[in-house]
């Protein structure tokens, strides 16, 4: 019996996001504010993964990732792995972790902090990062990183 595979078209330069939760890849494209790219960027989801069960892939040709853009999509997808590519080689893996400090990314869920009534960026302190746990550094309020609005 033949080996059956699904093709899509190997980039030159650019970045292979892997092993996204499948339903987290479209708030992984929205975060990244993919829709706008000017380059090709090729999505797929429910693809079987024995890291997280069904998997999302998405390839960005000529972009690379700044750390802010790592540490927002760290709040959406965990453990995603960046494939950096170049001349259609892999030349650099990593695991996107969870930064201890959040700044500017997520939104507070208490409606008297002070970030949601005066213009300023929110800063939360990653205090659990097995269970997800954030921290408003103004208020202390805790949040479950997982149900967090992003600013």
């Amino acid at each position: 019996m033949a080996k059956k595979e699904m093709l899509v078209a190997a980039i030159e330069n650019g970045t292979v996001i892997d092993h996204i939760p499948a339903n987290r890849t479209f708030q992984v494209v929205n975060l990244l504010g993919l829709k706008n790219a000017e380059t090709p960027v090729t999505i797929g989801y429910n693809y079987l993964s024995e890291k997280v069960g069904q998997k999302g892939i998405i390839k960005v040709s000529n972009k690379f990732f700044t750390d802010d853009e790592i540490s927002r999509l760290s709040v959406v997808a965990p453990k995603v792995v960046l494939n950096i590519i170049r001349n259609y080689e892999v030349v650099e893996k990593k695991t996107v972790e969870t930064p201890d400090e959040l700044q500017g990314i997520v939104k507070c869920n208490n409606p008297v902090c002070i970030t949601n009534n005066e213009p300023m960026p929110t800063i939360f302190h990653v205090v659990d990062k097995e269970k997800g746990i954030c921290k408003c550094h103004y208020c202390d309020k805790e949040q479950d990183i997982n149900k967090v609005e992003l600013c």
